[in-house]
Protein backbone atom coordinates (compact mmCIF):
# COMPACT_ATOMS: atom_id res chain seq x y z
CA UNK A 1 0.00 0.00 0.00
CA UNK A 2 1.12 3.39 -1.07
CA UNK A 3 1.77 6.24 1.98
CA UNK A 4 1.84 10.15 1.30
CA UNK A 5 4.99 11.38 1.65
CA UNK A 6 5.82 14.78 3.46
CA UNK A 7 7.96 17.09 1.71
CA UNK A 8 8.83 19.24 4.88
CA UNK A 9 12.30 17.86 4.96
CA UNK A 10 13.64 19.56 1.80
CA UNK A 11 10.60 21.75 0.64
CA UNK A 12 12.08 24.79 2.54
CA UNK A 13 15.30 24.08 1.21
CA UNK A 14 13.61 24.33 -2.26
CA UNK A 15 12.20 27.64 -1.04
CA UNK A 16 15.68 29.09 0.20
CA UNK A 17 17.48 27.99 -2.99
CA UNK A 18 14.77 28.44 -5.89
CA UNK A 19 15.77 31.82 -7.39
CA UNK A 20 19.42 30.52 -8.69
CA UNK A 21 19.59 26.62 -8.51
CA UNK A 22 19.52 24.94 -11.62
CA UNK A 23 16.52 22.42 -11.86
CA UNK A 24 17.41 18.89 -11.65
CA UNK A 25 20.91 19.69 -10.27
CA UNK A 26 21.03 18.28 -6.08
CA UNK A 27 23.39 20.60 -3.93
CA UNK A 28 22.56 18.56 -0.98
CA UNK A 29 21.42 15.92 1.02
CA UNK A 30 18.68 16.02 3.68
CA UNK A 31 19.98 13.45 5.49
CA UNK A 32 18.20 10.20 4.13
CA UNK A 33 20.81 7.47 2.87
CA UNK A 34 21.70 7.93 -0.58
CA UNK A 35 22.65 5.26 -2.85
CA UNK A 36 25.75 5.88 -3.56
CA UNK A 37 26.12 3.72 -6.04
CA UNK A 38 23.58 4.80 -8.20
CA UNK A 39 25.34 7.51 -11.24
CA UNK A 40 24.60 10.97 -11.29
CA UNK A 41 21.73 12.34 -13.97
CA UNK A 42 24.37 13.88 -15.78
CA UNK A 43 26.31 10.64 -16.21
CA UNK A 44 23.36 9.29 -16.99
CA UNK A 45 22.46 11.55 -19.66
CA UNK A 46 25.72 11.38 -21.47
CA UNK A 47 25.54 7.66 -21.70
CA UNK A 48 22.48 8.21 -23.10
CA UNK A 49 23.95 10.65 -25.75
CA UNK A 50 26.89 8.87 -26.42
CA UNK A 51 24.93 5.78 -27.59
CA UNK A 52 24.19 6.98 -31.28
CA UNK A 53 23.45 3.32 -32.75
CA UNK A 54 20.07 2.69 -33.59
CA UNK A 55 18.05 -0.34 -33.10
CA UNK A 56 15.49 -1.47 -35.88
CA UNK A 57 11.87 -2.41 -33.92
CA UNK A 58 9.13 -3.62 -36.32
CA UNK A 59 5.06 -3.60 -35.76
CA UNK A 60 3.27 -5.28 -38.37
CA UNK A 61 4.96 -4.54 -41.82
CA UNK A 62 6.57 -1.37 -40.58
CA UNK A 63 10.06 -0.84 -39.34
CA UNK A 64 11.12 1.82 -36.48
CA UNK A 65 15.01 2.46 -36.25
CA UNK A 66 15.10 4.45 -32.90
CA UNK A 67 18.44 4.83 -30.65
CA UNK A 68 18.30 5.29 -26.95
CA UNK A 69 17.92 8.80 -26.96
CA UNK A 70 14.90 8.98 -29.21
CA UNK A 71 13.13 6.35 -27.36
CA UNK A 72 13.91 8.09 -24.07
CA UNK A 73 12.15 11.06 -25.64
CA UNK A 74 8.95 9.08 -26.49
CA UNK A 75 8.55 7.85 -23.30
CA UNK A 76 9.05 11.22 -21.56
CA UNK A 77 6.20 12.61 -24.05
CA UNK A 78 3.91 10.22 -23.37
CA UNK A 79 3.86 9.96 -19.72
CA UNK A 80 3.32 13.68 -19.32
CA UNK A 81 1.03 14.59 -22.46
CA UNK A 82 3.01 17.60 -23.41
CA UNK A 83 6.73 18.47 -22.69
CA UNK A 84 8.40 21.72 -23.96
CA UNK A 85 11.29 22.01 -26.15
CA UNK A 86 12.98 24.04 -23.76
CA UNK A 87 12.40 21.06 -21.00
CA UNK A 88 13.08 18.94 -22.84
CA UNK A 89 16.30 20.11 -23.95
CA UNK A 90 17.37 21.27 -20.52
CA UNK A 91 16.52 17.67 -19.00
CA UNK A 92 16.82 14.96 -21.06
CA UNK A 93 19.75 16.37 -23.54
CA UNK A 94 21.91 18.89 -21.28
CA UNK A 95 21.47 21.56 -23.68
CA UNK A 96 22.43 19.84 -26.41
CA UNK A 97 20.32 21.31 -29.42
CA UNK A 98 21.97 19.93 -32.05
CA UNK A 99 21.06 16.42 -30.74
CA UNK A 100 17.56 17.21 -29.49
CA UNK A 101 17.02 18.54 -33.00
CA UNK A 102 18.45 15.44 -34.68
CA UNK A 103 16.23 13.34 -33.09
CA UNK A 104 13.26 15.22 -33.02
CA UNK A 105 13.78 15.90 -36.74
CA UNK A 106 14.08 11.31 -36.97
CA UNK A 107 10.96 10.97 -34.59
CA UNK A 108 8.64 13.32 -36.62
CA UNK A 109 9.51 11.75 -39.88
CA UNK A 110 8.83 8.48 -38.65
CA UNK A 111 5.24 9.88 -36.94
CA UNK A 112 5.90 9.37 -33.52
CA UNK A 113 5.67 12.72 -32.42
CA UNK A 114 4.12 15.90 -33.28
CA UNK A 115 4.98 19.58 -32.27
CA UNK A 116 3.15 22.78 -31.76
CA UNK A 117 3.68 26.68 -31.15
CA UNK A 118 1.75 28.21 -29.01
CA UNK A 119 1.52 31.67 -27.77
CA UNK A 120 2.03 32.04 -23.40
CA UNK A 121 2.66 35.70 -21.97
CA UNK A 122 6.62 35.54 -21.52
CA UNK A 123 6.90 33.38 -24.82
CA UNK A 124 4.99 34.55 -27.79
CA UNK A 125 7.06 31.01 -29.84
CA UNK A 126 6.34 28.44 -27.02
CA UNK A 127 7.09 25.06 -28.78
CA UNK A 128 5.59 21.74 -27.31
CA UNK A 129 5.80 18.22 -28.33
CA UNK A 130 3.47 15.24 -28.03
CA UNK A 131 3.21 11.60 -28.58
CA UNK A 132 1.42 10.63 -31.69
CA UNK A 133 -1.33 7.85 -31.63
CA UNK A 134 1.06 5.91 -33.62
CA UNK A 135 3.95 6.59 -31.08
CA UNK A 136 2.20 5.67 -28.45
CA UNK A 137 0.99 2.28 -29.96
CA UNK A 138 4.73 1.47 -30.67
CA UNK A 139 5.46 1.76 -26.88
CA UNK A 140 2.93 -0.22 -25.75
CA UNK A 141 3.54 -2.88 -28.92
CA UNK A 142 7.62 -3.07 -28.17
CA UNK A 143 6.59 -3.02 -23.49
CA UNK A 144 8.78 0.07 -23.26
CA UNK A 145 7.10 1.39 -20.40
CA UNK A 146 5.60 -0.42 -17.50
CA UNK A 147 1.60 -1.43 -18.18
CA UNK A 148 0.48 0.40 -14.97
CA UNK A 149 2.39 3.83 -16.37
CA UNK A 150 -0.47 5.65 -18.23
CA UNK A 151 0.64 7.22 -21.91
CA UNK A 152 -0.72 10.20 -23.64
CA UNK A 153 -1.43 11.00 -27.34
CA UNK A 154 -2.36 14.38 -28.90
CA UNK A 155 -2.57 17.65 -28.26
CA UNK A 156 -6.01 18.53 -26.09
CA UNK A 157 -7.48 21.55 -24.41
CA UNK A 158 -5.25 23.91 -25.73
CA UNK A 159 -5.37 26.55 -22.95
CA UNK A 160 -4.17 23.85 -20.99
CA UNK A 161 -1.11 23.43 -22.72
CA UNK A 162 1.51 25.80 -21.32
CA UNK A 163 0.34 24.75 -18.11
CA UNK A 164 0.63 21.17 -18.41
CA UNK A 165 4.03 21.92 -19.93
CA UNK A 166 5.53 23.27 -16.77
CA UNK A 167 4.69 19.81 -14.91
CA UNK A 168 7.08 18.09 -16.53
CA UNK A 169 9.60 20.88 -14.70
CA UNK A 170 8.15 20.28 -11.41
CA UNK A 171 8.54 16.73 -11.92
CA UNK A 172 12.09 16.95 -12.35
CA UNK A 173 12.96 19.07 -9.40
CA UNK A 174 10.98 17.01 -7.23
CA UNK A 175 12.40 13.64 -8.87
CA UNK A 176 15.71 15.03 -8.32
CA UNK A 177 15.15 15.42 -4.67
CA UNK A 178 13.25 12.15 -4.55
CA UNK A 179 16.15 9.84 -5.87
CA UNK A 180 18.80 12.46 -4.16
CA UNK A 181 17.67 10.63 -0.99
CA UNK A 182 17.84 6.99 -2.56
CA UNK A 183 14.59 6.82 -3.87
CA UNK A 184 13.17 5.59 -7.25
CA UNK A 185 10.39 6.86 -9.64
CA UNK A 186 7.52 4.06 -9.95
CA UNK A 187 4.42 6.16 -11.83
CA UNK A 188 3.90 9.35 -13.07
CA UNK A 189 -0.15 10.08 -12.40
CA UNK A 190 -1.44 13.31 -14.30
CA UNK A 191 -4.95 14.87 -13.16
CA UNK A 192 -6.66 13.00 -16.39
CA UNK A 193 -5.99 9.42 -14.68
CA UNK A 194 -7.07 10.18 -11.25
CA UNK A 195 -10.16 12.16 -12.84
CA UNK A 196 -11.08 8.79 -14.60
CA UNK A 197 -10.60 6.77 -11.78
CA UNK A 198 -12.09 8.58 -9.36
CA UNK A 199 -15.11 9.26 -11.45
CA UNK A 200 -15.62 5.78 -12.53
CA UNK A 201 -15.87 5.14 -8.56
CA UNK A 202 -18.37 7.90 -7.84
CA UNK A 203 -20.69 6.24 -10.53
CA UNK A 204 -20.65 2.80 -9.54
CA UNK A 205 -23.94 3.17 -6.99
CA UNK A 206 -26.76 5.17 -5.96
CA UNK A 207 -25.57 5.71 -2.15
CA UNK A 208 -27.93 6.82 1.05
CA UNK A 209 -25.30 8.78 2.24
CA UNK A 210 -23.76 10.83 -0.59
CA UNK A 211 -21.32 12.37 1.41
CA UNK A 212 -19.82 9.18 3.26
CA UNK A 213 -19.80 7.23 -0.25
CA UNK A 214 -17.46 10.02 -1.46
CA UNK A 215 -15.10 10.39 1.50
CA UNK A 216 -14.72 6.54 1.15
CA UNK A 217 -13.92 6.96 -2.75
CA UNK A 218 -11.63 9.92 -1.76
CA UNK A 219 -9.56 8.04 0.47
CA UNK A 220 -9.20 4.80 -1.35
CA UNK A 221 -7.52 6.97 -4.30
CA UNK A 222 -5.27 8.98 -1.46
CA UNK A 223 -7.42 12.15 -1.84
CA UNK A 224 -10.05 14.08 0.56
CA UNK A 225 -13.26 15.52 0.60
CA UNK A 226 -13.22 19.00 0.81
CA UNK A 227 -16.42 21.41 0.91
CA UNK A 228 -18.35 18.51 -0.31
CA UNK A 229 -16.09 18.10 -3.63
CA UNK A 230 -12.47 16.33 -4.04
CA UNK A 231 -9.99 17.89 -5.10
CA UNK A 232 -7.78 16.37 -7.87
CA UNK A 233 -3.82 17.34 -8.05
CA UNK A 234 -2.00 18.23 -11.18
CA UNK A 235 0.59 15.49 -10.58
CA UNK A 236 1.19 12.84 -8.40
CA UNK A 237 4.91 11.00 -8.32
CA UNK A 238 4.48 7.58 -7.14
CA UNK A 239 7.60 5.97 -5.91
CA UNK A 240 10.29 3.40 -3.95
CA UNK A 241 12.10 5.24 -0.88
CA UNK A 242 15.74 3.70 0.65
CA UNK A 243 13.29 1.41 2.39
CA UNK A 244 12.13 -0.39 -0.46
CA UNK A 245 8.24 0.92 0.43
CA UNK A 246 5.79 2.61 -1.81
CA UNK A 247 4.97 6.32 -1.26
CA UNK A 248 3.51 9.09 -2.75
CA UNK A 249 3.63 13.07 -3.80
CA UNK A 250 0.68 15.29 -4.91
CA UNK A 251 1.53 18.31 -6.44
CA UNK A 252 -0.31 21.32 -7.51
CA UNK A 253 0.73 24.32 -9.83
CA UNK A 254 -0.75 27.32 -9.06
CA UNK A 255 -0.85 30.42 -11.53
CA UNK A 256 -1.86 34.08 -10.74
CA UNK A 257 -5.70 32.79 -11.69
CA UNK A 258 -6.27 30.72 -9.08
CA UNK A 259 -8.97 32.51 -6.22
CA UNK A 260 -8.70 32.47 -2.64
CA UNK A 261 -11.55 29.33 -2.34
CA UNK A 262 -9.27 26.83 -5.06
CA UNK A 263 -5.96 27.63 -3.80
CA UNK A 264 -7.67 26.78 0.27
CA UNK A 265 -9.65 23.66 -1.04
CA UNK A 266 -5.86 22.79 -2.66
CA UNK A 267 -4.38 23.31 0.42
CA UNK A 268 -6.76 21.37 2.97
CA UNK A 269 -6.23 18.36 0.57
CA UNK A 270 -2.35 18.44 1.43
CA UNK A 271 -1.16 19.10 -1.89
CA UNK A 272 2.19 20.45 -2.04
CA UNK A 273 1.93 24.29 -4.05
CA UNK A 274 4.35 25.48 -6.58
CA UNK A 275 4.17 28.21 -8.60
CA UNK A 276 5.90 29.92 -11.17
CA UNK A 277 8.75 32.75 -9.86
CA UNK A 278 6.57 35.45 -11.43
CA UNK A 279 3.38 34.13 -9.38
CA UNK A 280 4.16 33.33 -6.00
CA UNK A 281 4.49 36.75 -4.39
CA UNK A 282 0.49 37.72 -5.50
CA UNK A 283 -0.63 34.09 -4.63
CA UNK A 284 1.17 34.38 -0.90
CA UNK A 285 -0.67 37.42 -0.68
CA UNK A 286 -3.97 35.77 -1.17
CA UNK A 287 -3.09 32.85 1.35
CA UNK A 288 -2.03 35.69 3.77
CA UNK A 289 -4.83 37.59 3.52
CA UNK A 290 -7.62 34.59 3.60
CA UNK A 291 -5.47 32.87 6.34
CA UNK A 292 -4.56 30.04 4.36
CA UNK A 293 -2.47 28.06 6.42
CA UNK A 294 -0.01 26.00 4.01
CA UNK A 295 3.41 27.08 2.01
CA UNK A 296 3.37 27.71 -1.60
CA UNK A 297 6.78 27.64 -3.44
CA UNK A 298 9.15 29.13 -6.72
CA UNK A 299 9.18 26.78 -9.50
Amino acid sequence: MSRSYDLSDFSGLLEKYADYRPLGCSRWSTGRARNDARPDREDVIQERLANRYRKTYQIDSRNYALRESEIFTLKELGKFRVVSLEDLSRFGYDENRARLDQDLQHLKNQRLISDRQIETSEKPNFRVMSLTKEGKRFLRHQNLVPREQALYDGFRKPKELAHDAELYRLYQRIATEIETNGGSIRRIILDYELKEQLYRDLNKASPKDPEQHQSQVAAKHGLKLVDNSIPIPDLRIEYENDAHEVERIDLELATREYRSHGLAAKARAGFHLYARHQDVDRLRRVMDQQEITARIFAL
